[in-house]
Parts: C-alpha cells; sequence; structure tokens
C-alpha cells in the first residue's frame, strides 16, 4: 500500500485497520466501468488486496473449522461476490492440504438501507425457515457491519433454529459512534464510517459491477438518489 497509509492489524482475525485520514488511491491509477466516471471519489481498497485479504481469511477459517462440515449462509446481496471468492479459496485449500471443510452455501437476503442511510426497518427474506442449520457448524458471510444492529438481529434469527456453532465472516467493519459492538469473528478490513461501494456494495443497485471498493462521490449520491 501506499507510504501514507498507516495500517494496524487487530490481532489474528481483527482485520486490516484503515486509518481514519486514509485519502484513498486515484481513480487514475484503476481501470473501473467509465459509466461511473464522476460518481466516484478515490479507488479505497483495490481489488488484488481484496483478494489477497480474502485468501487469508480463509486459511484462518480452515485453520479453526477444518475437518468440520459447515453450512455458509451467504448475505445478500452485497455478500455475494466476498462469499463466492471466499469460498472458492476455502476449496483450494481443501483440495492442497491435509485437512478438509466439506461445505453446503445458501443465500438470504437483508435490506435495511435507504440511499446511504441504514433504517431501523430490516427485512430478511429466504429466511423463513431455516430447520436446516439445526445441529449444523453455521458460517454466516457479510460484506459490511457498521452499526452492528442488522447481524444481532440475524444472529438472534438464527440462533432460534439451534445450530451447533455460529461464526461470522465480514468483509468490512465499519467504525462508527453508535456500534452495538456486535463484530464479526473474522474481519477483512476496518474502515472509516465512508460509504463505500463496488465488489457487489451497492447504492440504490448501482456500483455492483465495480471490482474495487470505492468512495462514492456526493455526485454520485444525487446522481441515483431514489
Amino acid at each position: 500500500m501506499a507510504e501514507d497509509l498507516t495500517i494496524q492489524t487487530g490481532g489474528k482475525d481483527g482485520g486490516i485497520v484503515i486509518n481514519d485520514d486514509w485519502p484513498g488511491y486515484s481513480l487514475e491509477l484503476f481501470n473501473y466501468p467509465k459509466h461511473y466516471s464522476g460518481d466516484l471519489e478515490c479507488v479505497y481498497i483495490p481489488h488484488g488486496v481484496i483478494m489477497d485479504r480474502t485468501e487469508r481469511l480463509a486459511r484462518n477459517i480452515m485453520g479453526d473449522l477444518g475437518d468440520h462440515d459447515i453450512v455458509v449462509l451467504c448475505v445478500l446481496k452485497a455478500g455475494y461476490q466476498f462469499c463466492a471468492d471466499l469460498v472458492e479459496r476455502i476449496k483450494a485449500l481443501s483440495r492442497n492440504s491435509d485437512h478438509t471443510l466439506p461445505m453446503s452455501v445458501n443465500f438470504i437476503r437483508l435490506k435495511s438501507y435507504v440511499n446511504d442511510q441504514s433504517t431501523e426497518d430490516l427485512h430478511i427474506v429466504g429466511a423463513e425457515d431455516l430447520s436446516f442449520l439445526t445441529g449444523k457448524n453455521v458460517l454466516i458471510v457479510e460484506a459490511i457491519v457498521d452499526t452492528g444492529k442488522t447481524m444481532k438481529t440475524l444472529l438472534k434469527h438464527v440462533e432460534a433454529f439451534r445450530p451447533k456453532m455460529i461464526k461470522v465472516a465480514g468483509l468490512l467493519v465499519k467504525r462508527v459512534p453508535n456500534s452495538s459492538g456486535c463484530l464479526p469473528d473474522y474481519v477483512g478490513f476496518e474502515i472509516p464510517n465512508r460509504f463505500v461501494v463496488g465488489y457487489a456494495l451497492d447504492y440504490n443497485e448501482y456500483f455492483r459491477d465495480l471490482n474495487h471498493i470505492c468512495v462514492i462521490s456526493e455526485s454520485g449520491k444525487l446522481k441515483y438518489k431514489v
């Protein structure tokens, strides 16, 4: 990373901590869809860095859960890309290791954002009956955790089906003043309280086709506001 990006590691799975004053990378240094020209401030986390960190998380998960059957519960829509890449890396490790991690993958959808604001109105779609989780080891894969309220609600819902164990992998954790303290077991990056898009993270369904994680500009918010 650039010299003016100070990072810290929060322990084995605490994530890479990106400081509040990190300005990101110039858009001119990277390829991105030109239909988003003027809609982005900067590239915040390049795709290659995401991939390397995801591989490290896969290794940590394999070390903790290896030789246990697990059910991966992917939180849509934002989590689909992170989940797909994480599962692929776990599969690769299983093929080339003395340990194996048999997996099945299921999907649920959460929706709590309107424009760039999280709301108290949480919708869980596809999670009406999770009885197949009873007695199973569950790995919930989520793209981003900010206040933690959404994750707390989801965990409570999943726990009602009496799984054997629940672990959570989150690509991003935002530092926000009103955090509930509900944090993933495996964290990719801890970031400042900025609205980021790309790598399947959206703003009103736009920007999912970005490979990098970027900061949306104010003009981009206005352009795609509902």
